[in-house]
């Protein structure tokens, strides 16, 4: 089934509506990370989206619970 191409304002609209929600749950924004660590720390690699989102999820959830209930 064929479907028109995404317009470049829907494909913004729904990025920064995704970046919303994840800023809802607390996820953060690996694109603003990519952004930060270029500008701030151009020696340094970038990890991949997958890499950054462990590291994440391992700071977040390693020590425990973070609440009690």
């Amino acid at each position: 089934m064929w479907r028109p191409p995404m317009s470049t304002e829907l494909r913004r609209r729904l990025r920064a509506a995704m970046d919303g929600c994840r800023r809802i749950v607390g996820m953060p924004n690996y694109r603003v990370f990519v952004d930060h660590c270029r500008e701030h720390h151009p020696d340094r690699p970038v990890p991949t989206e997958r890499e950054y989102f462990e590291e994440y999820l391992r700071a977040r959830y390693e020590s425990g619970p973070t609440r009690c209930c």
